[in-house]
């Protein structure tokens, strides 16, 4: 069984940066691409950022410009970089991996990220 353990979330003042890891072990299925998800309270879970392993890489628009989604040279890492965070960037942010049909299949425990003053 595959598991993705995420790690780098927090507190932080709006404007300021986090910075998100994500990686697989156990039983990797054979997958297409890692990614990150968000989830506010009452709202419904929606992609962030998507990274393919043939490089192609997708951002939601209201993160465009200010995220960037890597991925770790061996591949079963994935991190995010969060420049420029605002209030509404308040979420529980999963990594997901997208399996062979391009489905998010397998999920992360979620790290909490805080944009307070």
């Amino acid at each position: 069984q595959v598991e993705l353990a995420e790690s780098g979330g927090g507190l932080v003042q709006p404007g300021g940066s986090l910075s998100l890891s994500c990686a697989a072990s156990g039983s990797i299925p054979a997958f297409n691409g890692m990614g990150w998800y968000r989830q506010a309270p009452g709202k419904e879970r929606e992609m962030v950022a998507t990274a393919t392993n043939g490089g192609w890489k997708n951002y939601a628009d209201s993160v465009g410009g200010r995220f960037t989604i890597s991925r770790e040279s061996g591949w079963n890492t994935v991190y995010l970089q969060m420049n420029s965070l605002k209030p509404e960037d308040t979420a529980v942010y999963y990594c997901t991996l997208y399996d062979l049909g391009g489905a998010a299949n397998y999920w992360g425990q979620g790290t909490q990220v805080t944009v307070s003053s």
